[in-house]
């Protein structure tokens, strides 16, 4: 076929209108098509917001690991503290320990990097572990106050609580959280990353909302009325003690223990009410637009728990301290547990 000059600058023409216009698409499509959080950062976030996730992380990752040591080492090197209230304040700094060396260490990697470029495979991991070690955590707190409430009401007259049943209840801790937590690595819902990108979590937006709804209400609601109606009938019984003589032991410990569980609760509320509640707003409305930012807020500020859980339960109370340092003591935070195994 022969062109002439004309038909020559036309055609022309044409394959360059054709290649600007393909050029322009794909600068359209990449401007709005959605961010991949395995392949690169978010590009609504600014890269130091994600220096600042992984500087925050560290710190309470590092914080947590030697915290929550401290407490299991001190437990196994003096056997006055092998008590079954120590089973379960064992118990709980092992799970945020573990909670912190999975989820921390990710999460300040993935931060640094800006975005999950560990794979599918890590996300899984971590939003697993952190689901995992964290209901161990909430539920462990529970056991605790349930053994508490047991000690010193003895709703059942003289039996003890011993080794063995503290044993019991924390083989159901680890059990139940198994259950509640399994069914997404096995693909019923899933573990999906978070709207900021770099860290992973349950999946807030299936379809099957009841599934939600029934893991929100035993993982969160319902350990947190346990610990409620314990304390509540603890402090009842050592008010009693404190209204026949305010000069009893009992009475210092009343005061003691009333500042752990204000303490205590306030913790509790304050690390995870924000994410239950975020959670609950996802699941209703999925569609909501929410910063990425904010987003992770509350999910960064509910792994703070695992740092001022050993404060609470240890370093704020004298007794515990005193025990460390002085091998013939047997009371622990005010009170006499039973030391029966």
């Amino acid at each position: 076929v022969v062109f002439n000059k004309e038909q020559l600058i036309s055609k022309t023409l044409l394959i360059h209108s054709q290649t600007c216009t393909r050029e322009s698409l794909k600068t359209v499509y990449d401007a709005f098509k959605p961010d991949d959080p395995f392949l690169g950062p978010l590009k609504s976030v600014a890269p130091w917001n994600f220096k600042v996730f992984a500087a925050w992380m560290l710190l309470v990752t590092s914080l947590s690991l030697s915290e929550n040591f401290l407490v299991m080492f001190a437990t196994y090197k003096f056997k006055q503290l092998r008590q079954p209230l120590n089973y379960i304040i064992v118990n709980l700094s092992l799970a945020d320990f573990l909670v912190s060396l999975i989820g921390g260490t990710l999460s300040i990697v993935t931060n640094y990097r800006g975005y999950f470029f560990l794979g599918t495979w890590a996300c899984v991991l971590e939003g697993f572990a952190v689901t995992f070690f964290g209901i161990v955590a909430l539920w462990s707190l529970a056991i605790l106050a349930f053994e508490r409430f047991f000690v010193i009401c003895r709703p059942w007259g003289n039996t003890r609580l011993r080794g063995k049943h503290a044993t019991l209840g924390l083989l159901f801790v680890w059990a139940f959280s198994f259950i509640c937590t399994i069914p997404p690595v096995l693909g019923w819902s899933s573990y999906t990353v978070s709207r900021i990108g770099t860290t992973c979590e349950p999946n807030w937006t299936p379809m099957i909302h009841m599934v939600i709804i029934t893991f929100f209400i035993t993982c969160f609601i319902l350990p947190l009325g346990v610990i409620i109606v314990c304390y509540s009938k603890l402090l009842r019984k050592l008010r009693k003690v404190c209204l026949q003589n305010c000069e009893d032991s009992h009475y210092l410990a009343s005061r003691q223990v009333s500042r752990m569980v204000v303490v205590m609760i306030l913790a509790f509320m304050v690390a995870w009410t924000p994410y239950a509640l975020f959670s609950i707003i996802v699941t209703i409305q999925p569609t909501i637009y929410l910063d990425p930012r904010l987003a992770a807020v509350p999910a960064f500020f509910a792994k703070t728990a695992a740092v001022y859980n050993p404060v609470i339960y240890v370093f704020m109370n004298k007794q515990a301290i005193y025990m460390t340092s002085h091998s013939d003591s047997t009371d622990v935070f005010g009170i006499r547990s039973d030391n029966t195994r």
